[in-house]
């Protein structure tokens, strides 16, 4: 055993001298070839740290295609090997996925193949939450949000751990902070309702208060009025009346009231109904947590073929930046 450690130490060893002389290509071509030797020998272990070993080595190079060929092809490996999404498994995968250079086109395929192995490998079908944390967390940063993109930090962000709400709300906040005022809303939905559909009223609560608390520190001339009761307080927005509509919801939920949730509905209808992509959610919420079914309509044939094909129901992908919602009224405590 030891013999065998040494030589996979000596062929990584050897392969870093060339990365270091910059033949990239060679040592990832050869690096290649002994991995394969090793899978087709069933020696899953031996293939695990010549990938792993080489993937780093060329991610710390700044070699992200060829580093990136080789961190999917350790993927592969552990879906071949039949390991568990353990400690070492995760603790290989993030260590490459932190190495990738900004920017770099094979970290999206890297991760997708990451995620989609921890659903078959571990305890969770929709990939294991640390994963999808660190990944939608590197996502966040840089100039993924600066450009008015982070459809990759929130599909992760939504599926992580409990330090995910937070960093979803800093997410949304920097991409309303591109957009009009009165926007505000429909940024903090898209943390308030992902949360609620996966069952985390937590992290929904949490991602909420942190957005409305940060929009108040940034904006002293907001409007804001404190309401208390003996079981509840919350904080009330004059010309953001979306926004209080959001704060209501969660409030209904936490009290699992369907007659709260019904008065909400039709009391903000109007405004609802001009932001036009919220239905599909709110159906679903309200099924969920209120026992509201969905009514079932459409014909059936159309709705088979959509399921198979990918079609169907469900709301618009939003445009980068640009939101559009009504302007709100300046006054009154909706």
């Amino acid at each position: 055993m030891a013999s065998k450690t040494s030589k996979i130490q000596k062929t990584i060893a050897r392969q870093q001298e060339k990365i270091s002389e910059g033949s990239y290509y060679e040592a990832h071509q050869q690096l290649r070839v002994v991995a394969s030797r090793y899978v087709k020998a069933s020696d899953w272990d031996s293939a695990i740290d010549i990938l792993y070993g080489g993937a780093l080595a060329l991610l710390k190079a700044g070699q992200g295609g060829s580093g990136g060929d080789l961190g999917c092809f350790l993927v592969d490996v552990l879906g071949k090997s039949e390991k568990s999404c353990g400690a070492g498994e995760k603790g290989k995968l993030l260590t490459l996925l932190r190495a990738f250079p900004p920017n770099e086109p094979t970290k999206k395929r890297f991760v997708t193949e990451m995620i989609a192995w921890s659903g078959k490998a571990g305890e969770y079908p929709n990939g294991d939450p640390e994963l999808h944390h660190v990944a939608g967390t590197l996502f966040a940063e840089g100039p993924v949000v600066a450009e008015g993109e982070p459809y990759d930090a929130e599909r992760h962000l939504a599926l992580g751990t409990k330090d995910s709400a937070e960093q979803l709300a800093k997410v949304e906040y920097e991409w309303y902070a591109q957009d009009e005022s009165h926007t505000a809303a429909l940024y903090a939905a898209r943390a308030v309702f992902p949360y609620l559909l996966t069952s985390n009223l937590r992290s929904a609560n949490k991602a909420y208060l942190i957005f409305t608390s940060r929009l108040s520190s940034s904006n002293k001339s907001l409007s804001v009025q404190e309401v208390s009761s003996t079981s509840s307080d919350m904080r009330v927005y004059p010309s953001l009346p979306l926004l209080n509509f959001l704060g209501l919801l969660l409030l209904a939920v936490q009290r699992g009231s369907a007659d709260l949730y019904k008065q909400l509905a039709k009391h903000y209808a109007p405004y609802v109904k001009e932001v036009g992509s919220w239905d599909d959610a709110l159906a679903q919420i309200g099924e969920m947590y209120f026992g509201i079914r969905i009514p079932r309509q459409g014909n059936p044939l159309f709705d088979m073929m959509g399921s198979m094909m990918g079609f169907g129901s469900g709301s618009p992908k939003p445009k980068p930046k640009k939101v559009d919602a009504p302007v709100p009224p300046a006054e009154g405590l909706d």
